[in-house]
């Protein structure tokens, strides 16, 4: 291939990463167990400066590359921006965790950069084999992410489980991928859509339904969900509050990709299908939810039921206006407020003590008034309940839900909605209204003033977005437009 410096510089934060990855690989090899804090530091670097060499790209003009593999556009800008704000923020949450469980800070941090590589390939991925690549140094790292909490032993079960299903549903894609492959010959999104606009047979048919099963997996949405609450109860919280935020935002972008880009002559028949895996995601999400005692779990169920509303959005995308663009904020907002109830449970958990259970959040605003203020924020968001970011984020699902002439589930959506509403509340309730555990009474809860700062800007941030939502939304709109 003969490629120009320009071509080079559009993948910069990519080589950058890769490079930053293998040179902190050799500097941790090297240095005393004592620096190790300078693995965590190096890292944090990483992602700073990789944030800055994308956000000129904006503004930049569409391009692919890489013989059309690779494409900057807004969408991967954008999907590439948060990507790296919501990992720095869970690296800097798991630090205290981590020293305090013995977990190996150095492996983590190294396997959790090279996972914000493969979200960020996937991000600019314009071709099914680049997109598999993205997703499998994704799966990879995230497998042994959760298996590196070695004295769990449901930690090691739930490494267990999302690495076998995560293999078939690895297959399963890669499956659906040869199959559009053998019909188009071609892996590139724009020319499979152009093959796929003359082919009225099955085989397409066939090739969407192994493609979106593999993506729905990586979602964690209905039917394809089983993985979700096992490893979010399993996995150290550090590792479920990283698993729950950025994977999911790259998963929307290649999801988009695929579907919008790639088959849109298939629109018909995807939309069936989304309509199907939605209803039974926010359905199943919202009602087994309430039966869990574990705050992990429950959020883990929770999270299913917000695939489901997402999963709206990008079925209204093709009869309404702003479908597209609110399916990114509300995914983009849902995963602002999952970093930063994971990140309350994180900072909870100290001295080898796990404070995953409903029962430990009895009487918190008498232990930590501010902490208990941050988390009653971001489960009004969840809830939906204004002012904050989450009431506007369903409002604009609801509002496309209808443009698309599908009030059958917008009304499905809002009851939903509405029973989603009780467990989130309960959580409040549990930390205003109840008197604190005898256990929990002894064990205040006491904050570094940087963690103290972080799930400051995490809370408030779901309460700013909510006064001036408009700001977003626009920059969504322009993104996905």
């Amino acid at each position: 291939m003969n490629l120009s410096m320009p071509q080079f510089s559009a993948a910069l934060p990519e080589i950058f990463l890769l490079s930053m990855a293998c040179i902190i690989l050799l500097v941790d090899v090297y240095i005393a167990a004592r620096y190790r804090i300078v693995t965590y530091l190096l890292v944090q670097l990483s992602l700073i400066i990789a944030f800055l060499l994308t956000l000129p790209q904006f503004n930049a003009d569409m391009l692919i590359t890489f013989s059309g593999h690779y494409i900057v556009d807004k969408l991967a800008v954008l999907t590439k921006l948060f990507v790296y704000l919501f990992s720095f923020f869970a690296f800097a949450y798991a630090q205290a965790y981590l020293k305090s469980r013995h977990i190996p800070r150095s492996e983590y941090y190294l396997l959790g950069i090279f996972a914000v590589l493969g979200m960020s390939v996937m991000a600019s991925a314009y071709s099914l084999l680049t997109v598999y690549l993205g997703l499998e140094l994704l799966s990879l790292s995230l497998y042994a992410m959760v298996a590196l909490y070695k004295d769990s032993n449901t930690a090691t079960e739930a490494a267990m489980k999302y690495f076998v299903l995560g293999g078939l549903a690895s297959g399963i894609l890669l499956y659906g991928i040869s199959i559009l492959y053998g019909v188009t010959g071609n892996i590139q999104m724009n020319t499979i859509a152009q093959v796929l606009q003359n082919r009225h047979d099955i085989v397409p048919l066939l090739a969407l339904i192994f493609v979106l099963a593999g993506l729905i997996f990586k979602f964690g949405a209905v039917p394809f969900h089983m993985w979700v609450p096992d490893v979010y109860q399993g996995a150290s919280t550090p590792t479920t509050l990283f698993i729950a935020s950025a994977p999911k935002v790259a998963a929307f972008a290649i999801t988009v990709r695929i579907l919008v880009q790639a088959m849109p002559s298939l629109s018909t028949n995807w939309e069936q299908l989304l309509i199907v895996m939605a209803v039974l995601s926010m359905f199943l999400g919202n009602v087994l939810a309430i039966a869990q005692t574990n705050l992990k779990r429950m959020l883990a169920y929770s999270s299913i039921a917000h695939i489901g509303y997402t999963l709206l959005g990008i079925l209204a995308g093709p009869n309404s206006t702003d479908g597209y663009s609110a399916a990114m904020f509300y995914i983009f907002t849902y995963v602002l407020v999952a970093a930063g109830a994971f990140a309350v449970i994180t900072l909870m958990s100290k001295d080898g003590i796990e404070f995953d259970k409903l029962e430990d959040y009895r009487g918190l605003n008498a232990r930590n008034p501010w902490l208990a203020f941050m988390m009653l924020l971001l489960m009004f968001s969840m809830a939906g309940v204004p002012p904050t970011v989450g009431f506007f984020a369903k409002l604009g699902l609801l509002e496309a839900l209808i443009q698309a002439h599908l009030v059958w589930l917008a009304v499905l959506a809002l009851i939903f909605a509405l029973i989603g509403a009780y467990y989130y509340l309960r959580v409040v309730m549990l930390m205003y209204f109840e008197e604190p555990a005898e256990t929990a009474a002894n064990l205040p809860v006491k904050l570094s003033p940087a963690m103290t700062t972080a799930i400051t800007i995490n809370g408030s941030a779901a309460l700013l977005l909510g006064l001036l939502p408009s700001s977003f939304i626009d920059l969504c709109r322009i993104t996905i437009g």
